[in-house]
């Protein structure tokens, strides 16, 4: 079977799979990935920037390498290369969770719990809950869900599409290396450096996707691209500057501003200034949108796996004529 329809039928199945069953429940390769990065952490930790780079290359080159000689092993059987496409897509892809505990917190604030979404937001994102009251709390629920619809959704599918199953594996151990260690905090300032930047550069591509599949996706697309035309550059993260001012103007609600993490206090630049607070009924919207994103970016990715493909094999035409 062609690897353009490997791809495509793999990333449909995976994807499938995580909107049915959501994260494998046992043994996920990814936090088995996460144990063996700790482990090879506390081999190789020095504070310095290079002994950083050996870590990340170690990491995510390994994950890369390792996907890429099970894919090799899996190229003779066309059901065993689109089964391993559907798995590595369904270990890396998270959707399904990311909505499931967005609503969760969502859930707990239209009862008037507040203690409840405090205790849920950490399953989201790493701020600080206890000094957040309801407005802050779904605002940190949809930033979250708008940065992870590129980190856990679109980021995986554009780099599948580009590199097949290596892609998908290389991207996701690029993206919780830098969950781990591209922090700013005194221990891995220097250490965490280099996986902070690489994740940077892997996320270029489907960020971009992102912010402009929620302007198409979104009530008010106009509204989406002009956010980040105006407030993505002004973000600290080159990343999730574009992908939270899109979803910002596509729900018409504003974005940004001080926020907590670790006992870190950050003031981040207003996203969207035009736009209302967020409220708790934001959150299903957002997750809403986010689920949307996700359908548009498996149709571009493999639109442009199977275009590709298509005029590869017009050029060897042509030079064989």
């Amino acid at each position: 079977m062609r690897a353009d329809r490997v791809f495509v039928y793999g990333s449909i199945a995976g994807l499938a799979c995580d909107l049915l069953l959501g994260d494998p429940r046992r043994g996920h390769p990814v936090a088995a990935f996460g144990r063996a990065a700790g482990a090879v952490e506390r081999v190789l930790w020095r504070d310095h920037r290079g002994w950083g780079a050996l870590h990340s290359l170690l990491c995510a080159g390994g994950a890369a390498a390792a996907a890429a000689l099970v894919a090799r092993g899996a190229r003779g059987s066309s059901a065993a290369s689109v089964a391993l496409t559907a798995a590595a897509t369904w270990s890396v892809v998270g959707g399904t969770s990311l909505g499931r505990e967005a609503r969760a917190v969502g859930g707990a604030l239209a009862a008037g719990d507040v203690e409840l979404a405090r205790e849920r937001l950490p399953h989201l994102c790493g701020r600080d809950p206890q000094s957040l009251d309801e407005q802050q709390i779904a605002r940190a629920v949809v930033e979250s869900v708008a940065e992870n619809t590129s980190n856990a959704v679109v980021g995986a599918l554009v780099w599948g599409a580009v590199a097949g199953v290596p892609g998908l594996v290389g991207f996701r151990a690029v993206n919780t290396l830098d969950a781990m260690v591209g922090h700013l905090s005194p221990r891995y300032r220097k250490f965490g450096w280099a996986s902070a930047r690489l994740d940077d550069v892997a996320g270029w591509p489907g960020a971009r996707l992102t912010a402009g599949l929620a302007a198409l996706a979104g009530a008010d697309g106009r509204g989406a691209v002009r956010a980040w035309r105006a407030n993505a550059g002004r973000h600290p993260s080159p990343n999730a500057g574009p992908v939270e001012a899109s979803f910002a103007g596509a729900l018409g609600v504003r974005l940004g501003g001080t926020l907590s993490y670790g006992g870190r206090v950050e003031h981040r630049p207003v996203l969207n200034a035009g736009g209302r607070a967020v409220e708790f009924g934001d959150i299903e919207r957002a997750v809403r949108l986010s689920r949307r994103v996700g359908f548009l970016t498996l149709a571009v990715c493999a639109a442009g796996r199977v275009t590709s493909h298509a005029l590869r094999a017009r050029r060897a035409r042509r030079r064989r004529g």
